[in-house]
């Protein structure tokens, strides 16, 4: 019989698409209120490969991602989703317009691979809890980056990849420091 160990600790980290620069900066404070400090922090890519979110956000949408420095258990991560939607209810009174200022899209990084939350269900996405699905995104490997037939189309591009091996280089330091 295996013997059950705890999991390790991951680096949880957070997308925003958002259509102001102000709006991500509020986000960018509320998670930090809730999470601590930001560690690493991506410059805001033009979101251009879907129109899903245009109906509620408007046509010129931007994406930039967290990485925070306060390691946590992959099992937070259904209850982090939910606060990351009721968040985004809160920025529905804040700015009134357009309809959905904000959508904000928690996941964490561990050594292996980048798996990102989500409440829509799908053939391979993994029940997590609350009515919360895993979406495994990225997988890292000695060689880089590997992509999925499900990779969302966006992070399939070499500036996402870029950072987020950067902050799987600063987790990776970070356990070290730990042992």
């Amino acid at each position: 019989m295996a013997e059950i160990k705890a999991y390790k600790p991951v680096k949880l980290v957070c997308g925003i698409i958002f259509p102001e620069e102000e709006i991500r900066q509020q986000a960018e404070a509320r998670l930090s209120e809730k999470f601590g400090p930001v560690d690493l922090a991506s410059p805001s890519f033009p979101f251009t490969y879907t129109d899903y979110y245009r109906p509620q956000m408007g046509p010129a949408l931007c994406r930039s991602f967290l990485s925070f420095g306060r390691l946590i258990q992959p099992e937070e991560l259904a209850a982090i989703k939910i606060w990351t939607n009721k968040l985004e209810n809160d920025f529905r009174q804040l700015f009134r317009v357009p309809p959905r200022p904000v959508n904000l899209d928690p996941g964490y990084l561990s050594a292996s691979a980048l798996v990102m939350a989500t409440a829509k269900d799908f053939a391979h996405r993994i029940p997590i809890g609350q009515g919360i699905y895993a979406h495994l995104e990225l997988l890292f490997t000695k060689r880089g980056v590997r992509l999925l037939d499900w990779t969302y189309p966006d992070f399939k591009q070499p500036v996402y990849q870029e950072f987020f091996l950067r902050v799987r280089e600063a987790y990776l330091k970070e356990l070290r420091g730990r042992q």
